[in-house]
């Protein structure tokens, strides 16, 4: 388990780096004055090729845009057992290894997504109620894919029913295809901009799930030694 722990926090790191190259990439190939008020956006080519393609479609951005509470209230539903533990075990370090690492985890999606709101790559291909926004990465395709596999990944550990377990697999699976369909779509995006909310996403779930393994893994070999 030590082992498959390193390999998936490495194969997070190398998609970091990916989303960080990535990122370098949009400022600097193919950067045309081809977004919302001549804005400057990179991938000029594909991008533009891929917008007009989808069209813009504001009732798919606004389904996406209200489902967008469903990540935030898987992560409000483990905070709330996180403090459940907190209160009952009168103890933080008594709290659950792989809820508290889920804390942090989400907490570097929230600074994630801060930063970029604070540090604009680009702005949407259209004005959101007459007003530019940051679009890259595309926000709510970062909080899906990173919240929504932490609820198929907790219920494998914490649930022991097979269709409790299915259900959520199908849940997740069909949700989060939809969401990501849905804001390639709806046209308030760049194709730039959903290819690197997954890199980052991936990355640090990866990076997230590597280090709770790696933190059984030692729990099992504290116990052995006992």
């Amino acid at each position: 388990m030590k082992a498959t722990g390193k390999k998936e926090i490495t194969a997070g790191a190398v998609l970091l780096l990916g989303f960080i190259l990535w990122t370098v990439l949009i400022r600097k190939v193919d950067v045309q004055p081809a977004g919302v008020n001549g804005t400057d956006i990179g991938f000029a080519t594909v991008n533009v090729w891929f917008h007009r393609l989808t069209g813009v479609h504001l009732w798919l951005y606004t389904i996406t845009d209200w489902l967008g509470l469903v990540p935030i209230v898987v992560c409000i539903c483990f905070g709330v057992l996180g403090l459940k533990q907190l209160i009952q075990r009168k103890s933080l370090l008594k709290v659950d290894a792989d809820i508290l690492l889920l804390g942090a985890y989400y907490i570097l999606v929230i600074l994630g997504y801060l930063i970029f709101e604070m540090i604009p790559i680009n702005y949407r291909p259209i004005l959101i109620d007459g007003v530019m926004e940051a679009s890259y990465p595309s926000s709510t395709t970062l909080l899906v894919l990173s919240v929504m596999p932490t609820l198929w990944f907790q219920t494998e550990r914490r649930t022991e029913k097979p269709s409790a377990r299915r259900a959520v697999i199908v849940f997740v699976v069909l949700f989060s295809t939809f969401m990501v369909i849905g804001r390639l779509t709806a046209g308030v995006h760049w194709l730039t901009d959903i290819i690197g909310a997954a890199l980052l996403s991936a990355g640090l779930y990866l990076i997230y799930r590597g280090c709770v393994i790696l933190s059984d893994t030692k729990r099992n070999e504290e116990k052995s030694f006992r």
